[in-house]
């Protein structure tokens, strides 16, 4: 049984493609934008989202400096590589940050920061499923309120104890694990795809976006007062969720508030000329054995592995290696993911207009940005790895590597949609439960190579790995990537939804209707 609208926030409705002898009329709309409206209103909400959490996951990084009595949990002196000079950068004391009130040893405090890594990875793919079922809009908005408010719980729990505190980093990590899943979910349905590229990347650009305010905004909180970091952020958080669950919806067909014409033009956009409101069974063996859904899998493990490796490895290198002072590093380290903001921006609005103005397929598209952002990042490391005690050559190449790495919002990231609309949502959380795995690898890959020689041969080993990685998966992208809905999508199964512009119409809509309820219960 189908109804011909799902009038609840969460409601799950799909589209086929069957064929109406109103065609004609339902086709002129889809190439006719109906300009700025509800749907990038959707957008933004999601890249204000996609910022939250990842202000969410790397303040306690910065917090936790002024967290820790470093003189008393402090032995060794930080091993240093001396084949470059000292430099003059930035040299002046840190004397006015003031020792914490907790004696956490280096393993304790890698257990506290991993915490949230594990709670986030384990929810990837049970939410990808369960927002297929129950709909994204419950997920990613409550999950993001628990998120915020457990915060508002660390200064509490780091009082109790290691254990509470790790506890409570694990539940605000069980908290975001929905956001990529069901975030994505939601962009198959809001966005047509002459607009993914732009609007796309729009809304995960919020992760560098919101890592470039939480860094320095959690550095000067943490000044006055460390606590401050997580009731400020985490009061943030539970604003945007409130404002999420009340004024977002699920799909343009659930929202009462959107102009028909904007809504008519997203759904023929997105599934042709037809809707349907319901969902066939995920076809996991279809999906296992799809080269396209491994070509993104593997550009994604290739992407989290080096965005891991500079985020964590990056300002490591620059201290032992470049022999940049703690100030000049953090100023550095972050310039390079303020390019990368945007250039994924710039790189979007040339996508969508190739695709807007037929001059590149999909697929072509998607295969020449993904090209940009992880080829270029492949190259400049490589080229990093020899550029030896140069400190401005090494900083301009991994500057230039991490923003051309922008392109891939406009490549793999965004192609799930393009294959599978209807279950983007759990592709997503497949690809980003490995690509998380694969990202863990790196640090520890690292620390096995340059642990207690962090010499400039050793940092060549480990930028030549990352750099190979990149190279290998981009290739196999280029090979077999696509850009078109796959059969085992399942549009066949699907049923028509037309839209009606008059009364005359509007029983016309009704008679189909009942000839559809018809199809679906033989």
């Amino acid at each position: 049984m189908v109804s011909s609208r799902n009038n609840h926030r969460n409601g799950h409705v799909l589209v086929g493609n069957h064929q109406t002898q109103m065609e004609s009329d339902n086709d002129a709309a889809i190439n006719k934008s109906p300009g700025v409206g509800t749907r990038h209103y959707v957008s933004f909400m999601l890249f204000l989202g996609m910022a939250n959490a990842y202000i969410m996951r790397t303040n306690m990084s910065v917090a936790i400096v002024a967290m820790v009595n470093h003189t008393a949990i402090h032995s060794d002196a930080d091993l240093l590589d001396d084949e470059c000079p000292d430099t003059d950068y930035g040299n002046s004391t840190h004397d006015y940050m003031q020792d914490g009130e907790f004696d956490w040893s280096t393993k304790k405090q890698g257990w506290i920061l991993s915490s949230f890594f594990y709670g986030y990875v384990i929810t990837q793919i049970p939410f990808g499923i369960l927002a297929k079922k129950y709909g994204s809009l419950g997920f990613l908005g409550w999950g993001m309120f628990i998120n915020s408010v457990f915060g508002f719980l660390v200064p509490v729990s780091a009082h109790m104890g290691v254990t509470w505190l790790i506890i409570v980093r694990f539940i605000q990590g069980l908290g975001e694990g929905p956001i990529v899943p069901c975030t994505h979910a939601l962009l198959a349905k809001w966005i047509p795809p002459n607009e993914r590229s732009r609007l796309g990347a729009m809304v995960y650009a919020g992760a560098q976006f919101g890592t470039i305010i939480s860094m320095p905004l959690s550095g000067i909180l943490a000044q006055y007062s460390w606590p401050s970091i997580f009731y400020v952020f985490g009061a943030m958080g539970v604003v945007w969720s409130i404002i999420f669950l009340w004024t977002v919806y699920e799909e343009p067909q659930a929202c009462p508030k959107i102009d028909p014409e904007e809504k008519e033009f997203i759904v023929k956009s997105i599934w042709g000329n037809e809707a349907v409101n319901r969902s066939p069974e995920i076809p996991w063996m279809s999906v296992l054995t799809s080269m396209p859904f491994y070509a993104i899998l593997f550009a994604h493990m290739a992407q989290n592995y080096g965005y891991e490796f500079l985020m964590t490895e990056l300002p490591t290198y620059m201290k032992q290696v470049l022999r940049f002072s703690i100030t000049e590093n953090g100023v550095l380290s972050s310039v390079p993911y303020l390019g990368m903001w945007i250039s994924s921006i710039l790189l979007s609005m040339v996508a969508d207009w190739l695709i807007s103005t037929n001059k590149f397929s999909i697929t072509k598209t998607r295969k020449i940005f993904n090209s940009i952002g992880q080829f270029g990042p492949a190259i400049c490391l490589a080229a990093v790895s020899y550029t030896g005690c140069d400190r401005a050559l090494t900083v301009f190449l991994l500057t230039l590597g991490i923003s051309l790495n922008g392109g891939i919002y406009s490549g793999f990231k965004i192609n799930h949609l393009d294959i599978s609309p209807r279950y983007a949502g759990i592709l997503m959380s497949l690809t980003n439960a490995s690509a998380n795995m694969a990202g863990l690898l790196a640090p520890i890959t690292c620390g096995y190579i340059i642990e207690g020689k962090p010499t400039i041969a050793q940092w060549r080993i480990v930028f030549l790995i990352a750099s190979t990685i990149y190279g290998v998966c981009a290739v196999f992208y280029i090979i077999f990537g696509k850009g078109k809905r796959q059969p085992w999508d399942n549009p066949a199964n699907d049923v028509v939804v037309y839209f009606p512009k008059n009364e005359t119409d509007t029983h016309e809509t009704n008679r189909m209707l009942n000839n559809n309820k018809q199809q679906v219960r033989q």
